[in-house]
């Protein structure tokens, strides 16, 4: 029932098409032969040789695979086999006749017109197919080459078809693709340039099998559709490991061209990014290239992870100046030497300063008078803040605040608030301090007739400074073992570029009248379990968990919790125009009773009264959870204080 099961209206079609344009050529070749020599004849006076004719090919195009090839990726290959099946075809066909009828009123020469004339009708229609999609047919008569590594596709699209076609071109190339496996059933069992859409993406292990009893085992896989979901990646990644094989990828369309236009075709290792990755949303470009073009640009925190992403992608939109702001020389040498590389004619400033200094952020908003301003500066790091609270508050929260009043001050046009998914319902100090930041930007956002207060909210950023990648890279590094807080312990996480780019978004779109107070939450698509992510890095190093690296339990540490939040209990999300946003609603202080309540948590923090800070943040940030017993940290710091 194989054969029952490749069946699909497509390949219906085709094999419609092909057996007119059989019987249509054998038609003609007589009509022809017939008008050109001897006695003009009908057509179909040969109604039973015609009719002979085509259930021969369709048995032979049926048997050598000729209906499963897709017309869009038509090539050099499908004419090659076109012509092995029509001669074929032709070989069987002479002798059934005479079997037959002693091929009686046959004229033997119609068969050297057919040959021909079947050929040309059965090509010409599949050419102008992919002509009509592609508007160009030289990819078609590039030369392929079939001796190398056998490599099997995850993905029968454009990508896969652009791969095959650029080991055609390459003689060096060190690939073989002896299958394709694609998520569309409508595909299976066409070809696309000689190569056969074997079967889904649930059925690999049986694809591997089937072509290793054929002698075809492939070595290695290769991702060629980019919009793949990380959960699907994750389950190649397995299945890869548990056949002995790779997993791959091939290089995006976009560097697919190297400098001197020959295509790239090394294929490139899968990256945790890929394993955690959700289909692109789709940005309103211009709107973000109308908010940033022609205008002067401050960034805070400018030398960290998403501070400095949100530097680089800024600066594609054309602004009129870049003050890049950090506390850290070093992080904002490198972010300022990245620029004079990169776009060495933009104009920016690279300037020293902390945001606890509202005196340094008054002359520097004076000086570089921005109109928005993207606040990414913060302490993040979870158990360092809770072993350091005033420390904590007294960036996360007083520097909220003066960068605030600056922007007041000097009439800013928009300010954008860099939140995290730890200041819902925290149970941490770095969490609620965050928390008391976005009230600060909400209360503002309610009373404020001059500046745009824009407040977004997100999960982990994969691969940040301090975050759980690099950690497991160095461990891995140094043999392991992989260290994992908790068995059942999930984050939220989102590519840097993701992030940026989602908050630019949120920033460029149209103000709604209802978004006084709320808050902007990034989609982060589902929370990853800590310990599945722990296993997939060893098998994207090639090794196997639990038995190359092991895997140890450390418990979770002081602030942290089991599991992440991106909403505030009874907080209903409400949609946006903008797909992978969302607006939330948390509770909002009067800007002037907050105003108070801050100034009191400052003085405490500057005093380094680390037990009246911890008291006036429970107070303020009523919902958090008491991830650790605190007079610990009390007294410790008491006496370090």
């Amino acid at each position: 029932m194989g054969w029952l099961r490749r069946i699909n209206k497509r390949i219906a079609v085709v094999a419609l098409h092909d057996v007119f344009m059989a019987m249509l050529s054998f038609e003609l070749a007589v009509w022809f032969r017939y008008q050109t020599y001897g006695k003009p004849q009908d057509f179909l006076f040969l109604w039973h040789g015609t009719a002979i004719f085509t259930v021969v090919c369709f048995v032979v195009f049926w048997r050598m695979g000729l209906y499963r090839g897709i017309w869009h990726y038509a090539s050099l290959s499908d004419l090659i086999a076109i012509v092995k099946a029509v001669t074929l075809a032709i070989l069987i066909y002479l002798p059934v006749m005479f079997v037959l009828d002693r091929l009686a009123n046959f004229p033997r020469s119609a068969m050297f017109l057919n040959w021909p004339l079947l050929v040309v009708l059965l090509m010409a229609s599949r050419l102008l197919y992919r002509f009509s999609k592609d508007g160009d047919l030289r990819a078609v008569f590039e030369h392929t080459d079939d001796g190398r590594v056998p490599v099997l596709l995850i993905g029968a699209g454009d990508e896969a078809e652009a791969f095959i076609r650029g080991l055609a071109r390459d003689r060096l190339a060190p690939y073989r693709v002896v299958g394709i496996v694609d998520h569309k059933h409508t595909r299976i069992g066409r070809d696309i340039r000689g190569v056969t859409v074997m079967g889904g993406l649930d059925e690999v292990e049986d694809i591997v099998k089937r072509l290793a009893a054929r002698g075809r085992k492939p070595q290695r896989m290769v991702i060629t559709w980019s919009k793949l979901e990380g959960a699907a990646i994750g389950s190649l990644l397995e299945s890869a490991e548990n056949l002995g094989m790779t997993l791959s990828r091939m290089p995006r369309m976009t560097e697919l061209q190297s400098g001197n236009g020959e295509p790239r075709l090394e294929v490139q290792p899968v990256q945790v990014e890929d394993l955690l990755g959700r289909p692109q949303q789709v940005l309103d470009r211009d709107a973000m290239g109308a908010l940033i073009a022609g205008r002067r640009v401050l960034i805070t925190g400018a030398g960290g992870t998403i501070g400095a992403e949100l530097a680089r992608q800024i600066a594609a939109y054309d602004p009129a100046h870049v003050s890049l702001l950090d506390n850290g020389e070093h992080a904002l040498y490198r972010i300022d030497l990245e620029f004079g590389e990169n776009w060495p004619d933009l104009s920016r400033r690279a300037v020293l300063g902390d945001v606890r200094d509202g005196g340094r952020l008054a002359v520097v908003f004076e000086r570089e008078q921005p109109d928005l301003v993207f606040h990414a500066a913060a302490f993040k790091h979870v158990p360092m803040v809770e072993e350091n609270p005033n420390e904590g508050v007294l960036t996360n929260v007083m520097g909220t605040a003066n960068v605030a009043r600056a922007c007041l001050a000097a009439e800013v046009k928009v300010m954008v608030q860099i939140s995290t998914d730890k200041a819902v319902n925290p149970t941490s100090v770095m969490g609620a301090s965050k928390r008391i930041a976005e009230m600060i930007c909400q209360g503002l956002s309610l009373s404020s007739a001059t500046c745009r207060f824009v407040t977004v909210r997100f999960g982990n950023v994969l691969g940040s400074t301090g975050s759980v990648v690099p950690l497991f890279q160095r461990q891995l590094a140094r043999g392991g073992p992989l260290t994992v807080t908790d068995p059942d312990v999930t984050r939220y996480f989102m590519t840097t570029r993701e992030a940026v780019e989602l908050i630019l978004a949120a920033t460029a779109a149209a103000p709604a009248g209802d978004e006084g107070g709320k808050i902007f939450v990034l989609d982060m698509g589902k929370p990853v379990r800590i310990l599945d992510l722990a296993r997939q890095m060893i098998r994207l190093a090639g090794l196997t968990p639990e038995v190359d690296i092991p895997i140890t339990f450390t418990g979770l540490r002081p602030g942290e919790k089991l599991y992440e939040e991106l909403l505030h209990d009874g907080e209903e999300p409400g949609p946006t125009p903008l797909s992978g946003v969302n607006l939330a609603a948390p509770r909002v202080i009067n800007s002037k009773l907050l105003e108070a309540e801050v100034e009191k948590l400052a003085a405490a923090a500057t005093a380094r009264d680390t037990a009246r800070t911890l008291t006036l943040i429970r107070h303020l940030v009523p919902e958090m959870q008491d991830g650790q017993d605190h007079s610990s940290v009390e007294k410790s710091a008491a006496q370090a204080e």
